[in-house]
């Protein structure tokens, strides 16, 4: 069985392959119904120059093939792929300690962005009653539920996200169904048809501070509401924009770190003695293995999460090269855009 997919990298150089699957006894084959494109997918097609890497890993699909010892798994299902599961077998999951494994189940370079891919069964959790658009929405919230979590915000307290992403915007959300009472967020520039969708989205999300780091001061903004600073920073945006957390931060407060970058600039000037004597804490946030499906799950099916309101924009092959280029520019009001193969 063959499958056709896309790879690309720096400077939109994007390549349609044939693959071929052939499944081992415990693999799966799925066909890919829809798969959001992240922000990953974005930093490959503007900055790697090495091969093309698979492109897309927010996946939602249907069970077409099963492998001879798959238990629990038929063809019919429909279902969301992990990109990595934890192998269940390691001395970390053994533990208790899932988070920390480190062999885990893949998507075998199989990209989602392509008809079917091939995996491991663990790494599928069965899905009913959703439009497949919006159930691929599970991974990237999955990632925001690790990033609020890890976060620990106060009862009631005060939460600043920096970038207005998908990925910060769906923390935006979750940060006020934690119990957050104020939630600002920020985002470089509100100039192109993007920038204004997804800021307009924070306003209708609740957003209680928007700052718009190009025109404002972001200390100064988010000093003049709390002089002592604020309980709580998630960074999604590029890690250069983590020098602001710390002049924000309160005494005793906390910094969680998830943005990433593949050019130069993921290194920071860091205070350490500010940081200790202001007793910051640090986190890090790296939703891998796969954890928080299943309640990502029920808040896009119960409503709590509207994934109308994030996933704007479908494609399938003709149009690839036009979205991600827009995804990339701003040039359209694109959330999130979705790729559909079979659409």
């Amino acid at each position: 069985m063959k499958t056709k997919s896309l790879f690309g990298k720096k400077y939109l150089d994007i390549e349609t392959r044939e693959l071929e699957l052939s499944p081992g006894p415990c693999d799966v084959i799925v066909k890919v119904l829809a798969c959001g494109v992240c922000g990953t997918d974005l930093n490959f097609l503007r900055d790697y120059d090495e091969d093309c890497m698979p492109l897309g890993h927010e996946i939602a699909g249907e069970v077409v093939l099963c492998g001879s010892e798959v238990k629990n798994i038929s063809p019919g299902m429909t279902v969301t792929v992990e990109d990595c599961s934890m192998c269940g077998n390691c001395l970390d999951c053994k533990s208790g300690r899932p988070e920390f494994c480190r062999n885990m189940h893949t998507l075998n370079g199989f990209p989602g962005m392509g008809q079917y891919v091939m995996v491991d069964a663990g790494n599928l959790n069965v899905y009913t009653g959703l439009d497949p658009v919006h159930a691929c929405l599970t991974e990237p919230l999955a990632v925001a539920l690790a990033a609020v979590s890890k976060a620990d915000i106060p009862l009631d307290g005060s939460v600043m996200i920096f970038g207005a992403g998908p990925i910060g915007l769906l923390t935006a959300a979750l940060a006020r169904k934690r119990g957050a009472g104020f939630v600002g967020i920020s985002a470089r520039s509100d100039e192109s048809p993007m920038n204004q969708a997804r800021l307009a989205l924070a306003g209708k999300l609740g957003c209680d501070l928007i700052v718009v780091t190009k025109k404002q001061d972001l200390v100064g903004e988010v000093r003049k509401k709390f002089p002592k600073g604020v309980d709580r920073v998630i960074v999604t945006s590029p890690p250069a924009s983590a020098v602001d957390a710390f002049k924000i931060i309160r005494f005793g407060g906390a910094i969680s770190l998830l943005g990433l970058s593949f050019k130069d600039d993921h290194v920071i000037p860091l205070d350490v003695n500010a940081a200790i004597f202001n007793k910051t804490s640090i986190n890090t946030v790296f939703a891998e293995p796969a954890i928080g499906f299943a309640a990502a799950t029920n808040l896009i099916r119960s409503g709590a999460i509207d994934a109308s309101l994030f996933q704007t924009h479908t494609f399938g092959f003709d149009d690839a090269q036009k979205i991600l280029s827009a995804n990339l520019s701003g040039s359209l009001p694109v959330i999130k855009s979705v790729f559909t193969p079979f659409a």
